[in-house]
């Protein structure tokens, strides 16, 4: 399984193969990580969902499941993972 490498930033089209976009407007996109292809790059475990935020505040309701923040130099990310 290949980690997301978010070591420059965040780009979709390096992991388009494996994320299925299901929303995207000017400053937000979210995704399905498609048959569990990729890794969490702050747990290294499987996520389900993907939140990537341009803006400088987001709120959120409860997922419902365990969650990562990762932080790049333009965005925030949201990683969900499948309950236990």
């Amino acid at each position: 399984m290949e980690e997301l490498d978010v070591s420059e930033g965040f780009d979709i089209h390096e992991y388009r193969y494996g994320l299925k976009l299901v929303k995207e407007d000017r400053e937000t996109m979210h995704l399905e990580n498609r048959d569990g292809e990729f890794a969490c790059p702050a747990c290294g475990k499987p996520f389900g969902k993907l939140f990537v935020s341009e803006k400088r505040t987001n709120s959120f309701g409860d997922p419902g499941c365990p969650f990562c923040l990762v932080r790049t130099d333009d965005e925030l990310l949201l990683l969900t993972h499948p309950s236990p």
